[in-house]
């Protein structure tokens, strides 16, 4: 079997990481839909939409955990570590980009009225404000896949 080249080895790389990158977006819009969902349900409780975004938070962190564990990076590294390590370690991991997402959020939630009104919108700014970074701690860290 010949050594594979440069440019098929790379472009082989890249094709995988693409599609770990198309999977990781998959699982982000899974975690939007939770993330917004309970949201929604605690400000209707009585929170405030600032404090709600913890419960939010933690709830779409771990779908996403979980999605991204079985689905993006199905490798056999993604699950070398125990559940009861992995999970505080990509929620710890998620908090740089969990920082953009929320100070994305609550800027538009204290300065525009629509995004008061409609909490998916500054919740989705903040989704793709965070994304970048919690895609590589995912990739390089959490899971090494």
């Amino acid at each position: 079997m010949p050594i594979p080249t440069a440019p098929a080895a790379l472009r082989r790389r890249l094709t995988l990481l693409a599609g770990e990158a198309f999977r990781f977006g998959l699982v982000g819009l899974a975690g939007y839909v939770v993330d917004v969902a309970v949201l929604e349900a605690v400000v209707r409780a009585g929170t405030d939409p600032f404090t709600a975004r913890v419960p939010s938070f933690l709830a779409a962190a771990s779908v996403t955990w979980y999605l991204n564990r079985r689905f993006t990076f199905r490798g056999p590294e993604a699950r070398q570590r125990p559940v009861r390590h992995q999970w505080p370690l990509f929620v710890a991991l998620m908090l740089p980009g969990a920082a953009l997402n929320y100070g994305t959020y609550a800027l538009m939630v204290a300065q525009w009225d629509l995004a008061r009104n409609v909490l998916a919108l500054p919740v989705a700014a903040g989704a793709l404000a965070g994304m970048t970074t919690n895609f590589l701690a995912s990739k390089l860290i959490v899971f090494r896949a």
